[in-house]
């Protein structure tokens, strides 16, 4: 089992790394929010649940972190992408569908 939850480490930092990497070379905030929100959660999903298995008395809480780590991640990716669009932070000029700004509600009008 401890094989295992060390291969389950290292696809979480493979994951960390392609994460950073996406990050460092996508144009624009939304691009890198995406490279950057789903690439961690898969790299902490693997790193924590490696040591669960490495660890078994450790497993119930690794189990909860891995629960919490998956209702918090989508929100919080949410809300910069909003505070991002609501700010008018210029979109990459290769973007062509623009699907919030086709909305009629308040403060997302551009």
């Amino acid at each position: 089992m401890s094989y295992f939850g060390y291969g389950l480490i290292s696809v979480g930092v493979v994951f960390y790394f392609l994460g950073a990497l996406g990050i460092l070379r996508m144009p624009d905030v939304w691009n890198r929010l995406q490279a950057g929100t789903k690439a961690t959660t898969i790299g902490s999903f693997s790193t924590i649940l490696g040591v669960g298995l490495i660890r078994p008395e450790w497993f119930l809480k690794t189990l909860v972190l891995v629960i919490l780590i998956a209702l918090t991640n989508p929100v919080g990716s949410s809300a910069i992408a909003r505070a991002a669009y609501v700010a008018k932070t210029k979109v990459y000029p290769g973007t062509t569908v623009d699907q919030i700004g086709s909305l009629s509600s308040g403060d997302d009008e551009r």
